[in-house]
């Protein structure tokens, strides 16, 4: 009986696993859809794909990325920054279409007509980086931090699954 459990368990991640859309372009990407329109950072120091990034070094080379998001100007640009939560949500993606995700601010939840997954356009597939900060600020000193699978949560330090992806108006 457990293998059963277990067996019918991974059945579901192991089909999603197995059939994510990947493109293999890391460059920088617009992404438009579900009234989000914006330009996602190309892979370098704008989208790194590793961590740990804390909040203020990941906000700090956002403001500091060049126009062409590939390197860090010694002076501020303010040119990119982090993505709201809002634009995150509305943004996700699942089997290459818009997974048509809704942010509740009052609720403090994110809802999805499919659940979003780790796939491109937005993310590296293969890389352990599985959060993104998001420029909006939670409570006790915290930042909304954004999972390939569309779920939200508050954090205030970094982890190893946690990075960014630096975004611009179109």
């Amino acid at each position: 009986m457990p293998l059963a459990v277990f067996v019918a368990c991974a059945a579901e991640p192991v089909w999603r696993i197995s059939h994510r859309v990947d493109d293999g372009i890391t460059s920088a990407r617009r992404v438009s859809g579900n009234g989000v329109e914006l330009m996602w950072a190309p892979a370098g120091p704008g989208w790194p794909d590793r961590g740990p990034v804390s909040f203020a070094e990941a906000e700090r080379i956002a403001a500091h990325l060049t126009e062409d998001g590939l390197s860090c100007a010694s002076t501020l640009q303010n040119i990119w920054r982090l993505p709201t939560i809002d634009e995150a949500v509305r943004s996700l993606t699942r089997n290459g279409r818009n997974a048509g995700g809704e942010w509740n601010s009052q609720g403090r939840q994110a809802s999805y007509r499919v659940m979003p997954d780790k796939e491109s356009p937005l993310w590296h597939v293969h890389s352990p980086v599985v959060y993104w900060w998001t420029s909006s600020h939670a409570p006790d000193d915290k930042s909304y931090v954004i999972a390939f699978n569309g779920r939200v949560k508050e954090s205030g330090w970094p982890m190893d699954s946690l990075a960014f992806r630096a975004v611009k108006a179109r």
